[in-house]
């Protein structure tokens, strides 16, 4: 896309907040892995929520919040602490975070 001096654009919506849904060991913690997102480039804030737990796993539901979260490094931050990503639960682009709007299917 063009800008008004005919340049092109390269500024595409940036993530501003993702919520995965993550099966990962039990080693390292929760605050551990909470941590290591926490200093990626982009991100400001890390939840996670433990929903499940077997005997060597458990289910996380991550959600990051920053200014310019780059996925990639987050999905490669989960894997090499031994995570599998399950799903991509929510995802929020732009220029601000938007809460989700209750619709007739709610």
């Amino acid at each position: 896309m063009n800008n008004e001096e005919g340049e092109i654009e390269t500024n595409i919506g940036k993530v501003r907040r993702l919520v995965l849904d993550v099966l990962k060991p039990l080693d390292p913690t929760i605050v551990e892995l909470a941590k290591q997102l926490s200093v990626l480039p982009g991100v400001e804030a890390v939840n996670i929520s433990i929903y499940e737990i077997d005997r060597r796993v458990e289910n996380a539901k991550i959600t990051i919040e920053g200014g310019d979260i780059l996925f990639e490094s987050v999905i490669e931050t989960i894997q090499q602490s031994g995570g599998t990503l399950h799903s991509i639960d929510e995802v929020v682009a732009g220029k601000i975070i938007i809460e989700d709007a209750a619709t007739l299917q709610d």
